[in-house]
């Protein structure tokens, strides 16, 4: 099966070249069939598990539609040469040929598709290079920004704040966080806001940063509903808790559900977070101290005798 799917292959790649080649009667190359052939080349490698064949045909083929100047076709099967990469575990390489193809699908005027490939690129490298990752889902964000899809850029915005978080990135963190939060409040999704604002505190405060927390806190009462909310108040407590290096209370809040049902990575950092110097621990109430037995008897004694004699 594989064998006849390689010789399949092999005889689209040889009438791609006729389709290429010029001569007395045809002085332009027929780059359209050609390219479709390369095309169909590139299906036959692909199903008989030659990737490296399959990438080439890919490659070939956008080589083709680039001629014509059919930069759609050309980006689809530049994006196809990368997944063909994909397979053979080239990762990197397989990002860069996915970031070309969303760069021409830009330059065609179909932003959504440069967007959705931008985005499959950042989902191939996250566990590889996440700095690479970042820098993809903040692209895809601004395209869907520059389309004004607030939505689907905040979305994208979330997973990259997320990494530079589990990278413990956090100055950049905390601007990203910002500008998702600028982002819900536009589309007035105030309850996300408030949960951000939480995100926010957390990574200010693992910055060592408790005035940039706190005025984060402050700067939110401004948004509807934040004033008297269950955010807001645990907010509070724990920046108290902090400044008073209560280590006990801020445990207290980074424990409660609130916390611990955000997504993992602020959870983590709620679990995480220590007090400076260390903190102190509530003291527990003082039990009177009993007095020695010895003691006691003596001073019992000791008030008898005085009284002994009786009052003269």
């Amino acid at each position: 099966m594989a064998a006849q799917k390689i010789n399949e292959g092999l005889e689209h790649l040889a009438k791609a070249e006729k389709y290429l080649k010029t001569g007395f009667l045809k002085w332009k190359p027929d780059y359209d069939s050609a390219a479709s052939e390369y095309g169909k080349a590139a299906v036959a490698f692909k199903n008989a598990k030659q990737f490296e064949q399959a990438k080439d045909a890919c490659l070939r083929e956008a080589v083709a539609h680039e001629n014509n100047r059919a930069l759609f076709h050309a980006a689809k099967a530049y994006e196809q040469a990368g997944m063909m990469l994909k397979e053979m575990q080239k990762l990197p390489e397989a990002v860069q040929l996915i970031e070309k193809a969303s760069m021409m699908y830009l330059e065609n005027g179909t932003p959504d598709t440069a967007a959705m490939a931008l985005e499959r690129a950042g989902k191939l490298i996250e566990n590889v290079d996440p700095e690479k990752a970042v820098q993809l889902y903040q692209q895809t964000a601004n395209v869907f920004e520059n389309e004004e899809r607030l939505r689907q850029a905040v979305e994208l915005l979330g997973k990259a704040s997320r990494l530079l978080v589990r990278g413990r990135r956090f100055d950049e963190a905390a601007l990203s966080i910002q500008k998702e939060k600028n982002i819900y409040k536009e589309i007035e999704n105030y309850p996300t806001c408030y949960k951000k604002t939480i995100a926010q505190v957390l990574v200010h405060l693992h910055r060592n940063d408790y005035v940039a927390a706190e005025r984060c806190v402050r700067e939110s009462y401004s948004i509807p509903g934040f004033n008297g909310s269950e955010d807001c108040a645990a907010l509070e407590q724990l920046l108290e808790g902090y400044d008073q290096q209560d280590q006990d209370q801020v445990s207290e809040v980074c424990n409660s559900p609130l916390f611990k049902y955000m997504d993992n990575d602020y959870a983590k950092l709620g679990l995480s977070l220590v007090v400076p110097g260390g903190g102190i621990k509530k003291k527990s109430p003082a039990t009177p101290q009993a007095k020695p037995e010895g003691v006691s008897a003596a001073a019992a004694e000791e008030e008898e005798d005085e009284y002994s004699g009786g009052l003269c």
